[in-house]
Formats: C-alpha cells, structure tokens, sequence
C-alpha cells in the first residue's frame, strides 16, 4: 500500500520585505505565482492533499494555488509566533492521520520533487524526523546540520555555534518530513523558551531524539532550497529558473542561438529541432512544434507555431493565433486569435486580428484585419490561395474567397467571391501643374504671416 501524505504549505507571511500590495508568494515566477510552483513539486512528489497555511491576501493565495489533481484545504494563521506555531495552524488536517507529513514553503519556488521524495523515503525507512538540508560554500547565517553515525543530532544556529560547527557546509533549508502518527504530539512539545518568544520547528530534532525517536537529514541542491524575500531574490530565482529549464530544452533537442537572452514561460512548449533565436520572449500557453524557427525579437504567448512554421523577427503573436505548417508571419507583424493555413504568408507589417486565412494565402504589407468597431468584434475569413495587396483594410465581417484577389491599397466592406478581383479605393486624378500652384499658394500665406 502506498503512503499517504499531506504536504504543509507555510504561506502567511506578511512579505514586508518585498515592499509590495500584494503578499510576497503571488509574485510570478516564469508567468507563474510561485505558491503555484510549489503545489506542482509536492503533487510531483505524490502528494495529493494540501494544507495551506495562509495569512495576507488568503482567498488570492489559496486561489493562485489551486491546480489540477490537487486537495487543498486553507487554513488561517492569525498570529505570526514561529513556524511550529504555523504549521500547527493545519492541526485540523494533520489529524487526519496521513502515513508522512511534509512542510515546506511558499517562497521556495525552484524546489523540485526529488528532496521532497527523499524526505519521504526517509519516514519510510524509520525516521521520525528528515531535514532537508543543502551544502553552501556560504553558510554564513544559516542553521548547521550536526549529522552522527548516519542520524542527525542537532541543528545548530549560527549565532549558538562553536568555531568547529561553524566549518560544517552542510545547512538547514527549513524543509522537513515528520511521521504522520506523532506529528500531533511532536509539534505540542515545541516551546517558546527563547528571545522571541517564538515556536521553532527545528526544535522537533531535539524533541525526537528525547523520545528514543530517529532523526536524519537528506540533501538537495543549493539552487532549489532559495528563498525569495525582496525584488532583487525574485529577480535570482527567475534567473535561475530560466537557466534550467533553457537547459532542459537544449537537452531535449531545442537550439537556441543566445539562451541566456531567451525567456521561457512556466508552461513553455518547444519541439525537438525548433530554431530559438536571441531575444524571443514567450507568455504562458505558447506551444512550438518540432521544426519551427523563431526569429529575434519576438513575443509570444497563448499561440501555437506548427512544424515548419516561421515567425518574426520583431512580431507578436497573441492568444489565440495559430499557425499551420510551413506558413510565416514576418517582421513587424502582429496575429491575434488568427488561424493561418498551411503555407500562408503574413510578411510584414501587418495585424491579423479575429480571422481565418486560407492555406496558401499571401496577405501584403501594411493590411489590417479590421476586427473592432468600438463595441464588437467580428471575423475575416480569407480563403485558400488569396492575394492580399499591400495596404489594404480588411473591415469585418468579411469573406475573400479561395483565389481573390484585393488590389493593393483597397477598403473592403463587402464579401469577395472567389477568383474574383475586387478595388476598393477611389479613381486617381492627374491635375497637371497643380503642385506648383499650391508650393506658390503656400510660400504667400508664409510671407504675409511674417509680415503681421
């Protein structure tokens, strides 16, 4: 039978430091909050049940959590008195009777499910307590691991440490597992005995061992352990972050010419021999398939790019554009919930906007799909192997047919059937002559305004 187990979420902190009007685990990590992030690394770890400890901002923070497959139940902490104090603000959900519990935190966003199941593994092989710990060539400020014949015997504070301790690299990342059949018992002996007054979780390793209890400790990679207080930690874990996952991607078989200068989305997807030049961001729901090439300097979010596909440089493709194999949106374009067929050609600066565009279609420079009239949107439809001419204004609702041709320069107000050649644009008038008249004209309106 499979251990169940509740993950402890401790998200109540007032965030004081980020300097922010909104609490600090709501901030986006990769277009993602990074309370989300950590629901997603405890339901790796096969946790299917959540108590989140909330405070400032609760309803957001429990709404930002809130994924797929996922229990999660919230639970207020009114006073801020230490994190035992906090995780025994899920005393209700604890008590249920879970084989593991895990705590760990919200502002912990690269944490990954590899520890947390080490942790787990931990309670199932004896343990009453496991600590998550990771080795720092900086350990300066940070709790130390005192580890004995296999068992870890004590977390040391830094300001309580003898010289000989303060050598040891191997510290607290406040992470935990405790056995869910004593949690209960375990988290009431926490005291407050100190100069704050306050109820430290790290105390369970000191209680345990009182109790004949096992207590032992398991390692996770620096990176994954950090903790975001203030702007300049977030702007490092997004750093972060991004690196990783680039990497991934690289990996998997993605080229990216410059990946430090590429920004990737939490939800990024990116196919096998698809072609990332520099300076491509992409927002949440961007999916690329395998072949696609996309040029510097383009945004995308929300959009699918299909084998083959091109896009940019410097466009934009918004939610709801997709793109059909082998067709292109060009430099300075911009598609919004606009489907392209397969091979169609949008170049250059032009907005496709609420449409549909044939395959084989070539739409020319300067066209605008005319979607908005102030109060409604409607639809273009463009058929298959259409021409476009250059500047035209393309005002919905409005249907070109398959093989239409729109002379460049035209507005279209009304459905073109197909194969047929449709001028929207007035007559051209030579008046020979006329330019010199209106330069004269303009030259005495100049000379008699000086004179005043």
């Amino acid at each position: 039978m499979e251990r169940t187990c509740l993950a402890v979420i401790l998200a109540a902190g007032d965030s004081t430091r980020m300097k922010s009007s909104k609490s600090k685990v709501l901030h986006p990590v990769a277009g993602r909050p990074m309370i989300a992030h950590v629901v997603e690394a405890v339901a790796s770890a096969g946790i299917s049940s959540v108590a989140l400890v909330v405070g400032r901002d609760a309803e957001d923070v429990a709404r930002a959590a809130s994924i797929d497959g996922v229990d999660i139940e919230s639970y207020l902490q009114k006073e801020r008195l230490g994190t035992g104090h906090a995780v025994l603000a899920a005393r209700e959900a604890i008590a249920k009777g879970y084989d593991d519990i895990l705590v760990t935190y919200g502002d912990v966003p690269l944490q990954t499910d590899g520890p947390l199941k080490a942790a787990r593994q931990g309670l199932a092989d004896g343990s009453d307590v496991v600590v998550i710990g990771f080795h720092t060539d900086r350990p300066t400020g940070y709790g130390r691991l005192l580890v004995k014949d296999g068992e870890l015997i004590a977390i040391r504070e830094e300001k309580d440490a003898t010289d000989a301790e303060r050598t040891v690299t191997w510290c607290n990342s406040g992470l935990m597992a405790i056995n869910g059949r004593k949690a209960l018992d375990l988290l009431s002996r926490i005291g407050n005995a100190n100069a704050k007054g306050e109820f430290y979780l790290t105390d369970l390793v000191e209680i345990a061992r009182s109790l004949g209890g096992r207590v032992t400790a398991v390692d996770a990679p620096e990176i994954e352990m950090t903790g975001c207080n203030n702007r300049a930690e977030l702007a490092v874990i997004e750093r972060f972050w991004q690196e990783r996952r680039r990497h991934q991607m690289m990996l998997s078989g993605v080229t990216m010419i410059a990946p430090e200068t590429v920004f990737l989305a939490y939800d990024t997807v990116i196919g096998q021999d698809a072609l990332i030049e520099p300076n491509v961001v992409f927002g949440p729901g961007a999916v690329i398939d395998s072949g696609a090439v996309i040029h510097a300097f383009s945004h995308i979010e929300g959009a699918h790019v299909s084998r083959g596909a091109t896009v940019g440089p410097f466009a934009r493709l918004r939610p709801g554009a997709d793109l059909g194999t082998g067709s292109k949106v060009g430099n300075f374009c911009e598609v919004k919930n606009g489907r392209l067929g397969e091979g169609a050609k949008v170049n250059h600066l032009t907005y496709i906007g609420d449409a549909v565009i044939g395959a084989g279609s070539n739409i020319g420079a300067g066209t605008i799909t005319c979607n908005y009239d102030g109060v409604n949107k409607s639809e273009t439809v463009i058929g298959e192997n259409a021409f476009i001419g250059s500047n035209s204004s393309l005002v919905a609702p409005v249907t070109i047919g398959d093989g239409a041709y729109i002379g460049s320069g035209s507005v279209i107000t009304v459905n073109v059937p197909a194969d047929a050649l449709a001028l929207g644009r007035a007559r051209q008038d030579i008046k020979p002559g006329r330019a010199t008249l209106l330069r004269e004209r303009a030259l005495a309106i100049k000379a008699a305004k000086k004179k005043a």
